[in-house]
């Protein structure tokens, strides 16, 4: 279950985040949709929350969703590392 998204950040810095299932839960949550509807309709908002639970829970930051979302260029699927 898990998933990578490459983060490029404003300062020019890159960044791989893998989502694991506590991620997915907390999207679905959130947004009260199933994950298998981000194949149908994906809005750099659901990616954009992906990546920050997975930011939050791992400690790399301790900033809001909305504050986090303003240090973030880009945000893209990434293949797993092998």
């Amino acid at each position: 279950m898990n998933f990578n998204l490459l983060l490029k950040f404003n300062d020019g810095t890159e960044k791989e985040v893998t989502g694991k299932a506590s991620d997915i839960v907390a999207f679905e949550e959130r947004f009260d949709i199933s994950m298998q509807s981000l194949q149908k309709d994906v809005r750099v908002t659901h990616l954009m929350f992906l990546a920050w639970h997975s930011e939050k829970r791992t400690g790399a930051t301790k900033d809001s969703f909305e504050k986090w979302v303003d240090t973030v260029d880009t945000i893209e699927a990434a293949e797993p590392k092998k």
